[in-house]
């Protein structure tokens, strides 16, 4: 069984995500696979640079992730392009890392989950929610990113209530993390439920 987890930048995903791998789930997550398939030696990283010029690269050959970022964000051809290239291979990563879990259930953590066909692999939708100033306020502090930036990346995203319409499952990340323990305790027993029942 796989459960899909999404939200929002800044909505909290890893603080949830870490909270099931505490209780031995494997989590895949398709940002730690975006980062694989463009690692120095991977023809990804090769075809970046080769598009985007070497300013694209830092000093010890690895990618620039934020230089990267402001070019795809700021011009939409040029994220389809990157789109083209990198998603097939990071589907590819997904596949291989799902195959490889050996938990009850496996957890795929993608903020892309919707937009994309990644969502066709899960068998309940979670969204992890918080309301939209508190993403923007939590992403600035994290990502040292200004406030327009911040809601570029919000606006290429699904819009919150398309997403929470897609939803199985919420989880309320915008309380305590007392809170946030409980609902992925119950969630987690709902899954180890779910995923006995289909043995």
């Amino acid at each position: 069984m796989i459960v899909g987890i999404t939200g929002g930048i800044g909505s909290g995903k890893s603080a949830v995500t870490q909270r099931f791998e505490q209780l031995g789930i494997t989590v895949v997550d398709a940002d730690l696979a975006a980062r694989v398939v463009v690692e120095p030696g991977r023809p990804a990283l090769d075809a970046i640079a080769a598009h985007f010029g070497a300013g694209i690269l830092l000093g010890d050959g690895s990618l620039d992730r934020a230089a990267l970022r402001a070019k795809v964000f700021a011009d939409p051809d040029e994220r389809e392009w990157l789109e083209q290239l990198t998603h097939p291979l990071i589907g590819q990563e997904i596949l291989d890392q799902i195959a490889a879990s050996t938990s009850p259930y496996t957890i795929l953590s993608s903020p892309l989950l919707l937009e994309t066909t990644q969502g066709e692999l899960a068998d309940c939708i979670v969204v992890v929610d918080v309301p939209e100033e508190v993403q923007l306020a939590r992403t600035m502090s994290r990502d040292d990113n200004d406030e327009a930036q911040v809601r570029r990346i919000m606006a290429a995203q699904m819009a919150r209530a398309d997403r929470l319409a897609r939803a199985d499952y919420i989880v309320d990340n915008s309380g305590p993390v007392e809170a946030l323990d409980a609902q992925v305790a119950s969630l987690h027993a709902r899954f180890l439920a779910d995923a006995n029942n289909a043995r």
